[in-house]
């Protein structure tokens, strides 16, 4: 897809690979590197690629890899006016660079499917543990996310202007997948991405065969940031995914020469959905994210980890659980 032109007047186009089946079904659009530093959706797309595509028994899929090829040839999240992609669609024909882009993806692709998985990463200097965004106030959507099968899914829209956010709205269920750090393409996310693509390829009747359930899965209502009392060198404790309880010590912030500063509790019963990779700090940084689980449900968490995968099910269509 040609969005745009160098300096030079040579076009500057997107990659994009189309799977179709004999059949008609479903329209199923994956994208990576909205924000040219997150590599992780590209690599998802080339694994699940690599050597025998997905065999589909109806419908499409349709794959970017690179949404912000700018981004990505400069290393950076943003586009060369400094426009964050992701707060700019639908976009605008006749706009600014970040918004002529988000029009052509937007109206040429984005417009004419029917779900959408889009891939993303922590901020710099932090990481995620593998989770769903997404807006589960819309029973598609909940039964979606629920079906890509990562352990924990955050309920909320998505800022005004993002893809999930827009999309969503003009009734194309789509979630967000944040997993990994910015400038990496890590083993264990590309496994994540991949199942979860198939999972909801397998939900959708695409490909054969049942999802594969998580460990276990919560859908969460509330996540909580820790951030730093004392500026001060930090000794982690808890790492991304781990299921904390209130009170719990999180990390310890040491002075330069070593002496203890400040433990760092967390406020509440919950799950490690991520955290800084940065062990410096200064009053106010941001250390630890915390998606805020109920004590019965963390119990339940608990449980269902000592009784195995197996006791949790990703639901048929038309399937409800509460929210954590």
């Amino acid at each position: 897809l040609k969005f745009s032109e160098s300096y030079l007047g040579t076009s500057v186009k997107m990659p994009i690979r189309v799977i179709r089946a004999r059949s008609s079904g479903p329209r199923v659009l994956i994208t990576g590197c909205i924000h040219g530093d997150e590599l992780a959706g590209m690599g998802i797309v080339r694994e699940l690629l690599y050597g025998q595509p997905p065999n589909l028994l109806k419908g499409s899929l349709i794959c970017i890899p690179v949404v912000n090829i700018f981004g990505l040839d400069h290393h950076t999240r943003y586009l060369p006016d400094r426009r964050d992609l992701n707060r700019c669609f639908p976009g605008n024909a006749t706009g600014s660079m970040s918004n002529r882009l988000a029009h052509a993806v937007y109206s040429e692709i984005v417009s004419q499917c029917d779900y959408l998985i889009d891939f993303h990463s922590a901020a710099i200097r932090r990481t995620n543990y593998p989770s769903v965004r997404a807006d589960l106030t819309s029973p598609v959507v909940r039964e979606m996310a629920r079906a890509f099968g990562c352990e924990l899914i955050i309920n909320g829209k998505g800022p005004e202007g993002s893809l999930r956010r827009t999309a969503t709205k003009a009734g194309i269920p789509a979630i967000n997948i944040e997993s990994g750090e910015v400038w990496k393409i890590e083993r264990g996310v590309v496994e994540v991405g991949v199942r979860g693509i198939m999972n909801v390829l397998k939900w959708l009747g695409m490909v054969e065969g049942r999802p594969q359930p998580p460990r276990y899965q919560v859908l969460v209502q509330r996540t909580s940031w820790v951030r730093a009392e004392k500026g001060g060198t930090l000794s982690f404790v808890a790492n991304p995914g781990d299921l904390v309880t209130k009170g719990q010590v999180l990390a310890t912030n040491y002075s330069i020469f070593g002496r203890e500063r400040r433990q760092m509790l967390s406020p509440c019963d919950g799950a490690v959905v991520g955290m800084a990779t940065m062990p410096v700090v200064k009053p106010g940084d941001p250390v630890y994210h915390l998606a805020v689980l109920s004590s019965s449900t963390l119990n339940r968490v608990k449980r269902e980890l000592e009784q195995g995968a197996a006791s949790c099910t990703v639901p048929s269509r038309g399937a409800d659980v509460p929210l954590a």
